[in-house]
């Protein structure tokens, strides 16, 4: 078993249900392990925060439904509890034809929702696992059981094991809601009144990391009292209770090559408030290739870490740190010398941003930043969202010609200028509309792209990200 938190559309709790499970399962010093649907990397962070694991995505479009279920066996078999947490509505996902173990009879129950791929009920279908649905009650009463009851009866192969009525007012509701319940036969697993003392801020890409918030473990303890009297322990227990699954090969069983010898290839890793968004996948893979991670902060870091033969940054927030990254000039000057010396350098979304000449924020202030990449990065109102089918138009430091990887982008930057031989042509992933031309190669040895990636089934991008790592090691340019 285990289970997954579901809702019937966004914002309606979900993570904040999820993060009241798991801190109250910690209190009882259970282990328990979480995922996440989707390309989500602030989620995780919280989960991680509450139970001390690392929280794996599962994405078939970043990955594949094999990995997800490989990746879903492997470390829910390594805890007593496992959680996985939906995105979005429980139907919400994408137009696509890869659903795993379909046939003709599934083809047409699948007419209902021709956009449900990678979306929540497509995991739960992939790991055959029931499906907890919160709903938002703070504006209605009776009508919540059409609710419950339509996506109870919408698709028959998920299996809804009960509801949490979220944002209940008083007790005068509560009794509305279950009288309206009662005739579907269907379980109340929880009930969250409104709270008032208990909010997780957001902003413009959504929940301000952990690593911002000082007042973090209040917060989760009184998550934690909640959901000691907000659930039906006695038949959620069960439920969550993790078992093996038979048949499934464990995840990360890729033809890895690692460097030689692998103490050769250490890798910084810029870690800190303005660069955090990594998959821990791939940071296991860079590790299982024999790399060592030194993870390092351009916000507080005199320099990069010494005897490193490659740097990664990832997606994060630079722009609300533009300040603090502008005025730490010898990270800056070291970074963009290491890069002008060839140090391969991987740079996602806030990583790219980074290697701009400058960010210019949401009030106009423009911020000096490392300055390898002729474009400044300027931040707007416009949201860039949704997964992106890209076509290498050249050998790169990561992947060659013509090869298709599957990322997602989420930023509201845009570049002054772009790239005269950019990396990859995108379109989306669930139409052939096309999305134009993106991503920095120039100096060769850089990859720089909005484009996140997640390296779950395509173990030749770090294997040749540190191929080009080993060649700076035995070339002694090393910083």
């Amino acid at each position: 078993m285990a289970l997954v938190i579901a809702g019937e559309r966004s914002g309606v709790g979900k993570t904040t249900v999820t993060l009241t499970l798991l801190a109250s399962l910690r209190r009882r010093d259970r282990l328990v392990q979480s995922f996440k649907v989707g390309p989500d990397y602030i989620d995780p962070m919280f989960h991680q925060h509450v139970t001390g694991r690392a929280c794996r995505n599962l994405d078939p479009v970043l990955t594949s439904e094999a990995y997800v279920q490989q990746c879903f066996a492997r470390y829910s078999q390594l805890s007593e509890y496992a959680l996985v947490e939906g995105v979005m509505g429980l139907f919400d996902g994408v137009k696509g034809s890869r659903e795993w173990g379909v046939g003709e009879e599934e083809l047409i129950t699948n007419a209902q929702c021709p956009t449900d791929f990678a979306s929540t009920a497509h995991i739960a279908r992939l790991l055959d696992l029931p499906v907890v649905l919160v709903i938002d009650c703070s504006r209605l009463s009776g009508s919540v059981a059409a609710i419950a009851h339509g996506y109870q009866s919408f698709d028959p192969r998920i299996k809804i094991a009960g509801v949490v009525l979220n944002r209940v007012g008083s007790d005068r509701h509560l009794c509305l809601l279950k009288d309206s319940l009662e005739p579907l036969q269907l379980d109340i697993l929880g009930v969250l009144r409104r709270q008032d003392n208990i909010t997780i801020p957001d902003r413009h890409l959504g929940l301000v990391p952990t690593a911002e918030l000082p007042e973090l473990n209040a917060l989760i303890d009184r998550l934690a009292d909640l959901g000691d009297t907000c659930f039906d322990w006695q038949r959620l227990l069960p439920l969550l209770k993790s078992e093996p699954l038979p048949h499934r090969p464990p995840c990360g069983q890729l033809k890895l090559h690692p460097p030689h010898p692998p103490s050769l290839v250490r890798i910084a890793v810029a870690r800190d408030r303005a660069f955090n968004f990594y998959y821990q996948d791939n940071l296991d893979l860079l590790q299982q290739l024999g790399a060592e991670l030194v993870f390092w902060s351009p916000l507080e870091d005199a320099g990069i870490p010494k005897d490193v033969q490659g740097m990664y940054f990832g997606g994060g927030f630079p722009e609300v740190f533009a300040q603090q990254l502008a005025e730490n000039t010898s990270v800056r000057d070291a970074v963009k010398t290491a890069i002008l010396k060839g140090m391969p350098t991987i740079a996602e979304c806030g990583g790219l941003m980074y290697l701009c000449e400058q960010i210019i924020d949401f009030e106009g202030k423009s911020w000096s930043m490392a300055g390898v990449l002729p474009t400044s990065a300027v931040m707007g109102g416009r949201l860039t969202l949704g997964y992106r089918r890209a076509v290498a138009l050249q050998d790169n430091l990561l992947v060659k010609a013509n090869t298709t990887v599957y990322g997602h982008e989420f930023h509201r930057s845009q570049l002054t200028l772009t790239p005269t031989e950019p990396l990859f042509e995108t379109s989306r992933y669930d139409c052939e509309e096309n999305m134009g031309c993106e991503g920095w190669g120039l100096p060769a040895n850089v990859h720089a792209s909005y484009v996140h990636l997640h390296w779950g089934e395509s173990g030749e991008i770090p294997q040749q990200f540190l191929k080009e790592c080993l060649k700076v090691a035995s070339s002694g340019t090393w910083i």
